[in-house]
């Protein structure tokens, strides 16, 4: 039996991280259609394990005495996911910066790889009082940008 291979040196073979997710019943509006808000919630999901997956976690920084707010996000819907469809949403880094990092997404129906919604989050680092900060350096090592595997 092999040891498993540690996060930091997955993200280094491959720097686009892949969840999964079924579309919940209570996740969807009138029509079975994901609720466009949904997004966003899927985005966070997959940035959270992007970043876990990199070697580091929220709550890690967060102890360390640095925290990522959301400043921007957005979101084009190309094609509606509906109720119980099983979503892969995929996250990269698409630039870092000493204060600021932004997050690409894009969202796959898994069964097809049919692209229904991409987007982009930026953030940036505050400190514990809640003024701008720097991201870590270990951090920023950690997060190597790429380019966009899909058009945003």
């Amino acid at each position: 039996m092999t040891d498993p291979v540690p996060a930091a040196a997955l993200a280094a073979v491959d720097p686009i991280s892949v969840i999964e997710h079924r579309v919940n019943y209570s996740e969807t509006d009138q029509m079975a259609f994901a609720y466009h808000a949904n997004y966003l919630v899927w985005f966070d999901m997959a940035r959270t394990e992007h970043l876990r997956r990199s070697g580091f976690t929220y709550r890690d920084m967060e102890v360390a005495g640095t925290f990522l707010a959301v400043t921007e996000a957005r979101v084009r819907y190309r094609q509606a996911a509906r109720y119980d469809d099983l979503v892969r949403i995929r996250c990269w880094a698409r630039e870092i910066a000493s204060r600021r990092v932004i997050f690409g997404y894009a969202v796959e129906r898994a069964e097809t790889g049919e692209l229904l919604a991409t987007g982009e989050t930026a953030l940036v680092a505050l400190d514990r009082q809640h003024r701008l900060s720097h991201i870590p350096d270990h951090v920023r090592a950690l997060l190597r940008p790429i380019a966009d595997p899909v058009r945003l």
